[in-house]
């Protein structure tokens, strides 16, 4: 990954071949959930917010990384989670697995909720 990422396009565009499409279904499951969310690159991965954080992603060695699932999200979506790879508030997807998009979708559109009413 290129230290100077200037932008998501930039970021996915350098990420490994099997990971960019992984992390194309990741930004579009975000953006589709919050249209109006704010992205940009923060701790040099993609960054989306709207009223505070709503969540990162990033590619690593054999995984892709959604990040922001709070323990409140952890007991509303129990049983979604239950079914993914979770490591403190990261939902891991391990290389060759399907992103699971709709529970995606969920926990921003969940965030995006919790923002406003702060």
């Amino acid at each position: 990954m290129a230290q100077n990422d200037k932008d998501v396009a930039s970021y996915i565009s350098d990420a490994p071949l099997w990971a960019q499409e992984v992390l194309k279904e990741i930004r579009k499951a975000i953006k589709n959930a919050a249209p109006n969310a704010q992205e940009s690159i923060s701790y040099k991965m993609p960054y989306y917010s709207q009223n505070g954080r709503l969540a990162y992603f990033a590619a690593f060695k054999n995984h892709c990384s959604f990040f922001w699932i709070g323990e409140d999200d952890k007991i509303a979506f129990a049983s979604e989670l239950a079914k993914q790879k979770i490591v403190g508030n990261t939902l891991q997807i391990p290389r060759g697995e399907k992103v699971p998009v709709t529970l995606i979708k969920k926990i921003v559109r969940r965030r995006i909720k919790i923002n406003d009413s702060k």
